[in-house]
C-alpha cells in the first residue's frame, strides 16, 4: 500500500463517507455505461445487516472505496471504485484484500461478485484469487441503450 493511504471502515450509515463515496463513484463510473448508484441507493444499502463500506483516504482526500454486503457466510462486494487519477497505484487491490480480510474477520467463507464483462477491474480479481462462475448475456444495459453481458466470480476463502 502506498504510504499515507488510510482505509476508513464504516458499518453503518454516515453522512461523510456516504459524500465521499458519492464524490469517488462521480468521477470513476463511466456515465455511458449507467452503473453509478446514486445516494439513496447507496444509504439505503448501508442500513441493511452486514454491509460495511471502506473509503481509501490521502490527507482526508477520499481515492477509492469497496461496498460489501454479507449474507449469513457469504458476502458479495457490490461496487469497488478508485478515482481516475490514482488508478494503478495499488488502491484497488489494497481496498479489495482489505474487504477480503474483514469478511474473515466476520466468518465469511466465500465472497461473489458481479462485473460488465468489458470492465477492466476483471484482471484485478482474478489476480486477487477470484474464479469465473458463469456469463449473464446481456445482463446490463448502458445508458446509451447496448447490452453489457455480467460476469459472475467467486473466491472461496476457507483454503
Amino acid at each position: 500500500m502506498m504510504a499515507g493511504i488510510v482505509l476508513d471502515h464504516y458499518d453503518d450509515t454516515d453522512r461523510n463517507a456516504l459524500a465521499d463515496a458519492m464524490e469517488v463513484m462521480a468521477s470513476a463510473f463511466d456515465p455511458a455505461f449507467g452503473e453509478a448508484w446514486t445516494l439513496p441507493q447507496l444509504a439505503g444499502v448501508m442500513t441493511m445487516p452486514g454491509t460495511w463500506l471502506t473509503i481509501a483516504r490521502l490527507d482526508a482526500a477520499p481515492l477509492g472505496f469497496a461496498l460489501v454486503r454479507s449474507v449469513l457466510d457469504e458476502c458479495e462486494l457490490l461496487l469497488l471504485a478508485v478515482t481516475p487519477l490514482w488508478r494503478g497505484r495499488g488502491i484497488g487491490v489494497t481496498l479489495l484484500q482489505d474487504s477480503l480480510s474483514q469478511a474473515r474477520r466476520r466468518g465469511i467463507i466465500s465472497m461473489n461478485l458481479e462485473v460488465r464483462s468489458t470492465n477492466t477491474a476483471i484482471r484485478l480479481y482474478e489476480r486477487c484469487g477470484f474464479e469465473y462462475v458463469h456469463r449473464r448475456p446481456g445482463y446490463y444495459r448502458g445508458n446509451d441503450g447496448n447490452l453489457h453481458d455480467a460476469l459472475s466470480f467467486r473466491i472461496d476463502m476457507t483454503g
